[in-house]
């Protein structure tokens, strides 16, 4: 039975990969903080069936402070999903919080994970912010990175500190930018959690902009798939976009959860925040290649599934 360490464990991702894993006979040590972003209720909650399995371990550490050599030295495979999340909070005096979990966090986590020498495959969470305001669809060797937000900034950065070791140390390393994840157990702060919970308490729904945005939305279980796919990728440093097959506005999606929820919202509109884009698209031909990668579930699936999810789980984000 080999081990996998997953750093940020008790989030969205981070707990349905593990569960997965585990389904998988892994042996898997999670990591996270429990920091206060969002409740620390919603996160034991996450990790509630992975408590219940023996081969699951749980470490309630900060990634700048543990001691990751001997947990590294009797893993295998390393998934690194901890990060500070949110583009909108990181301007300003937070920015201090993007540096520490984004970049300090992972430059060391890769120094202990060279003098640990001990892995097969370590996978890095990224982001589709890295690509900042594009037209078209965004391709991992042809679109031009430029975020727009210090926390695209931010996971830019990791990224190439994951390029360099890779480079340098041939560090098995993959980085996948996903693009805007959804599905059960979301974050609180994200807008379909945000719309969803509205629409179970029947208050007004806010929307920044005029809700003509455009985003590839990505099913956590195709993200789950994915990510779990790409331990087999063999070149060290190969970035890969993970995206759903459809780009969709948010006007679009208030629509549909209409009719998911059978209540007609009344919409409050507000400024545009800065650093956030008007349009994502993943180029995802190359995940196709490399990993096999095909989402399978539908938008309106998806999000179904996440009402349900929420209305059964309601207390919690309340």
């Amino acid at each position: 039975m080999e081990t996998v360490v997953i750093t940020g464990v008790a989030g969205f991702i981070g707990s349905h990969l593990a569960e997965k894993l585990l389904q998988k006979n892994f042996k898997v040590i999670g990591i996270d903080s429990f920091t206060n972003y969002y409740s620390k209720k919603i996160k034991k909650h996450n990790l509630k069936e992975c408590l219940k399995n023996k081969n699951f371990s749980l470490i309630i550490k900060d990634l700048i402070e543990i001691d990751l050599l001997p947990i590294f030295r009797k893993s295998q495979h390393l998934f690194h999903l901890a990060a500070q999340p949110g583009v909108r909070s990181s301007w300003g005096p937070q920015f201090e919080n993007y540096v520490k979990e984004n970049i300090l966090v992972t430059q060391r986590i890769l120094e202990y994970a060279k003098a640990a020498n001990s892995f097969k495959k370590i996978i890095m969470a990224s982001s589709s912010s890295v690509y900042g305001e594009q037209e078209g669809k965004m391709n991992e060797e042809n679109t031009i990175t430029k975020p727009v937000s210090p926390y695209g900034v931010t996971k830019l950065a990791a990224e190439n500190l994951c390029r360099i070791y890779a480079e340098n140390f041939n560090l098995p390393i993959t980085m996948l930018r996903y693009f805007t994840v959804y599905g059960p157990r979301q974050r609180p702060d994200m807008a379909f959690m945000r719309f969803i919970i509205k629409s179970i308490l029947k208050q007004p729904i806010t929307i920044y902009g005029n809700g003509n945005q455009k985003r590839n939305f990505t099913y956590i279980d195709d993200v789950i798939d994915a990510t779990i796919s790409s331990m087999d990728v063999v070149n060290p440093g190969e970035i890969i976009n993970i995206g759903g097959e459809v780009v969709i506005s948010i006007n679009k999606i208030i629509s549909v959860l209409k009719k998911i929820s059978d209540f007609e919202p009344i919409i409050l509109y507000k400024p545009f925040p800065k650093g956030d884009v008007l349009r994502t698209e993943a180029d995802i031909s190359k995940a196709k290649r490399l990993i096999k990668f095909k989402p399978k579930t539908s938008l309106y699936d998806g999000l179904f599934f996440q009402y349900t999810y929420a209305k059964k789980n309601k207390n919690f984000y309340i």
